[in-house]
């Protein structure tokens, strides 16, 4: 059997993209194995298309736990909304100045784009969360990954570069899912944070959801498969 990986995922700001468009970009509860894919390959300094180092992961597990912090009683204190972020792109550019012009949004042959250079997007974001992630991890990279998420090659950031984690995301190795998840759970206990949300791989009961998060590829022409999860949220009255 292949080890797992606790990785805690705590940030005042989260974003897990899943099927965003440029001018919209929401985010889903909870981290898609895409994202934490590429959080680890930015811990290792890898760019690029990564093929055969994603096809070594894609058919692993990765299950994962969201918490939520709780007021003086130990009670959970009820989820934030989605922040939403409005952005201007390429915005108050002279395009005269050279310098300037390289920050005004062009087509792909580097002409301006229609409509303008000026590209507003909306950005949604997670707030306040904390997440608990078993990562099954192959035998022969455990010490490779470790190592990487240590001391980082790269930043590393919750879903976009602006979410950047305030814990130490590496939590330690264990034999399986169950011994991770509850390391997670007493790590949510020290920081007072009550269970919200499970996420498991695979059809159970609850909400079963088909995600395109699997990465067969990166770099420039990305490519996915889709996987099965099943979400399992706390009831309303349960405790944490």
């Amino acid at each position: 059997m292949n080890p797992y990986l606790l990785l805690w995922l705590e940030a005042p700001l989260q974003a897990w993209g899943h099927d965003s468009r440029f001018g919209r970009r929401d985010s889903l509860d909870f981290p898609t194995k895409s994202g934490v894919l590429g959080l680890l390959c930015c811990a290792r300094g890898a760019g690029g298309e990564e093929r055969d180092w994603l096809a070594a992961w894609a058919d692993l597990d990765m299950q994962l736990e969201a918490f939520v912090p709780t007021d003086r009683k130990g009670q959970p204190l009820p989820r934030e909304p989605l922040l939403r972020d409005f952005h201007m792109v390429g915005s108050g550019y002279d395009d005269h100045d050279p310098w300037q012009n390289l920050m005004i949004p062009k087509t792909s042959e580097g002409k301006k784009a229609v409509g303008g250079g000026t590209k507003m997007t909306y950005r949604y974001y997670l707030q306040d969360m904390a997440y608990a992630v078993a990562m099954e991890v192959p035998a022969g990279q455990v010490e490779e990954t470790v190592a990487a998420l240590k001391a980082p090659v790269w930043d590393l950031y919750l879903g976009r570069k602006n979410c950047a984690p305030t814990e130490f995301i590496f939590q330690g190795v264990h034999d399986k899912a169950e011994t991770a998840l509850a390391a997670g759970h007493r790590l949510a206990e020290a920081k007072a944070r009550s269970f919200a949300l499970r996420v498991v791989q695979g059809d159970h009961d609850g909400e079963v959801l088909t995600l395109t998060d699997v990465p067969l590829q990166f770099g420039a022409h990305k490519q996915y498969r889709d996987r099965h999860v099943t979400v399992q949220r706390r009831e309303p009255g349960d405790g944490g």
